[in-house]
């Protein structure tokens, strides 16, 4: 069988771990031939976190160093190495567990590289996005569809299911502490050539406290909107290699 890595990263999800855990559809995915394995990165957690995803029977790891992109770092790092597609969702119940076969046929298909849950596009129940935060998210999906031309339609999504090449290419490239993460994906993810498509997902209210600060959050994502609009492998690799030369005294 093949095997499904689900990633869910967590900072004091307590109140929501457990429900994604349980909706996962385990038994649909084998039938499917899938087998699954789920790691959930316990981003500084001051809560029962670990503690309930453990009692889930999911494999836990620690992240100290707190942010989104720190944990999904964590997270593409304690891959096993047989797991040939890696999804991500949320550990607050916002994005439905039992979607994920509907983001992994297009990859097994060869449909596409990278998928990605929309929310602009698919069902968004009462009260589970508010005005501002969806407002954020078309004017962002519409920059990069338009700078980047690239046919997303939720480009600050937390769904992600991607090929295991894709990740494998893409994670040493990733520098984002915070929820800046998604935009850095993508817009790398772009620029790395990968075919990305998004397809019509649920989004619920959340369990818990909100992590994100719009404003604050706003702003780090922009500015890696436009920071990386002439990013290149290249260009990314001389600079590690100048900075390793450095070090090393040699340059």
């Amino acid at each position: 069988m093949e095997k499904i890595s689900v990633l869910i990263p967590c900072h004091n999800e307590e109140k929501g771990i457990g429900k994604v855990i349980d909706s996962l559809p385990t038994d649909i995915l084998e039938m499917l031939g899938y087998e699954t394995e789920v790691i959930v990165i316990d981003n500084n957690s001051t809560d029962r976190t670990a503690q309930v995803a453990r009692e889930k029977n999911a494999k836990v790891i620690y992240e100290g160093k707190k942010g989104k992109g720190s944990a999904l770092r964590a997270g593409f790092n304690a891959l096993s190495e047989d797991a040939k597609y890696i999804v991500m969702l949320d550990g607050d119940d916002t994005y439905k567990a039992r979607e994920i076969p509907r983001l992994i046929e297009p990859l097994a298909s060869n449909f596409s590289d990278v998928i990605i849950g929309s929310r602009l596009g698919g069902k968004t129940k009462k009260k589970a996005f508010k005005f501002q935060n969806r407002a954020a998210n078309w004017f962002f999906t519409f920059l990069v569809r338009h700078f980047y031309q690239a046919n997303i339609t939720d480009v600050l999504s937390g769904y992600f299911a991607w090929k295991r090449e894709v990740v494998e290419k893409l994670k040493p490239h990733l520098k984002s502490d915070g929820f800046s993460i998604e935009m850095e994906m993508i817009t790398k993810m772009v620029k790395l050539g990968f075919e990305i498509y998004s397809v019509p997902i649920t989004y619920d209210q959340r369990e818990g406290e909100t992590k994100i600060n719009t404003a604050i959050d706003g702003v780090k994502i922009l500015t890696m909107f436009f920071k990386n609009l002439f990013w290149s492998e290249g260009k990314s690799y001389n600079r590690k290699l100048e900075t390793d030369l450095t070090r090393s005294g040699e340059y």
